[in-house]
């Protein structure tokens, strides 16, 4: 049983999801929520986390921290996805057992699913085909996380829950020029296109794929409706339960935007996989449901980036730093 007194350890907390966990916390009144920076303590050291986990006690554990990324990101860095998730999943995971938590929320991911899986996407689909090959490395990592889980409750009881968000979208989301995704890159690329005349934004591969997207804060809301409901062993999907193509989400954007001029869609770099829905039914029964609409969702994100960006832009004008840094290639 969950209860708002529980001393919660929210790992990965300045991230877009784990900063949309944080801010669902304090709205729900959980009291006592512990945050530690990379800097305060890195996940990839066992012994710091089994001190961390030894003095301070949590009682509620949610792993939302992990090394993320675009197609890009992964491709070019496999072993580095593979190996730190790995690593981080196994320290928190092992060292929340053996201090006494309670219970742990696990967050995988949608690209656990084999490539070609039917749609929508159930969780028993998982480990029934091959994965994609852009992030495989990525998803191995996860599923790992997830047999981990379901490990240590079938031996030893250990109350943990995996959950599989959709692609989540928001303000805290990452938009550099290596390791971003597909609606932070198209969003940032737009911005700029907009602002600096541009005719023409470049978008990689065909434009047809299609992908469900999730505001953070909806997935948060998500997460604690799991944190306070949900039991089982069972990994659960969380989604929109709605899906677009990357062409759609490209005038989307361009809409919120204001953006005026042309797509090109680079074919010479790859779609990943050709459809990814989440079977959302697990979920629901739970008796949530999303309730921010993808251009409504994008409207706020923008409205919010844009002061950041012009603020941005005006600093590093004054101090003379060329803001191509944070251009994005998608």
């Amino acid at each position: 049983m969950v209860a708002l007194t529980d001393r919660v350890y929210l790992a990965g907390h300045r991230g877009l999801a784990g900063s949309a966990i944080g801010r669902a916390l304090v709205r729900h009144g959980f009291s006592d929520v512990i945050t530690r920076s990379r800097r305060q303590l890195d996940l990839l050291d066992e012994r710091a986390v089994a001190r961390f986990m030894s003095r301070k006690r949590p009682q509620i554990v949610i792993l939302a921290a992990a090394r993320v990324g675009g197609i890009l990101a992964n491709s070019t860095r496999p072993a580095d996805f593979i190996a730190e998730n790995l690593t981080i999943q196994s320290n928190v995971i092992l060292n929340a057992f053996r201090y006494g938590v309670r219970k742990l929320v696990f967050l995988g991911s949608s690209c656990i699913y084999p490539r070609n899986a039917s749609q929508p996407i159930r969780e028993e689909s998982l480990l029934t085909g091959p994965l994609e090959t852009t992030n495989e490395f990525y998803a191995i990592a996860k599923i790992a996380g997830i047999k981990l889980c379901q490990a240590l409750r079938a031996q030893h009881g250990f109350n943990a829950i995996a959950l599989m968000p959709t692609n989540l979208y928001g303000c805290e989301d990452n938009f550099d020029e290596r390791d971003s995704h597909v609606l932070a890159a198209l969003l940032w690329r737009m911005h700029r296109a907009r602002i600096e005349g541009a005719e023409e934004v470049v978008v990689w591969g065909s434009g047809r794929p299609r992908r469900e997207f999730l505001h953070a804060d909806d997935f948060a809301e998500a997460l604690l409706t799991a944190l306070l409901h949900y039991e089982s062993s069972a990994p659960i999907n969380i989604g929109s339960g709605e899906d677009i193509s990357i062409y759609e989400l490209a005038e989307v954007i361009r809409k919120v935007v204001g953006y005026r001029g042309r797509f090109r869609f680079d074919e010479s770099y790859p779609d990943g996989t050709p459809r990814k829905l989440l079977d959302i039914s697990r979920m629901a029964s739970l008796g949530w449901r999303a309730k921010i609409p993808l251009e409504t969702g994008l409207h706020r994100v923008y409205a919010t980036l844009q002061r950041r960006w012009q603020l941005e832009d005006a600093t590093n004008d004054r101090l003379g730093i060329n803001a191509e840094r944070h251009r994005v290639a998608i």
